[in-house]
């Protein structure tokens, strides 16, 4: 982690970001036709799901390449990181709204990731003091 020369907060956000672009690629909906034997999954890159994907894509993006790397999340990065982190949790969250019959776990993975890091960003949640 020192090699990397990252804040601890800008670190475990960008483990946040890969999550939700992990999330993307899972299951979001899984359908099965009953006794056939015949089921389906579809993952987060369909519909609107790309651009959940992109979210969590431009927060790591932004954690990485933006600003001080050794500095807690300030000014104008602080912000976007947040909206990319909301957008890619808010995306998955419509999504799940439109279909709740048959969501699967990485629909639900990638709304905590995206809750997660905008607060993460934000500070309202913060590393427990050692």
């Amino acid at each position: 982690m020192e090699k990397l020369n990252l804040h601890k907060q800008k670190l475990y956000a960008l483990i946040v970001a890969a999550v939700g672009v992990i999330s993307c690629i899972l299951p979001w909906w899984k359908i099965s036709y009953g006794g056939f034997g015949i089921s389906a999954s579809i993952n987060g890159l369909h519909e609107l799901g790309w651009i959940s994907f992109l979210g969590f894509i431009a927060a790591g993006v932004v954690t990485f390449f933006m600003g001080d790397k050794t500095k807690p999340y300030e000014g104008q990065e602080k912000m976007i990181a947040a909206a990319a982190f909301a957008a890619g949790g808010g995306i998955a969250l419509i999504q799940f709204l439109r279909q709740t019959h048959f969501a699967s776990f990485g629909i639900f993975l990638a709304i905590a990731a995206g809750v997660v890091g905008a607060l993460w960003v934000w500070g309202i949640i913060k590393m427990p003091a050692k």
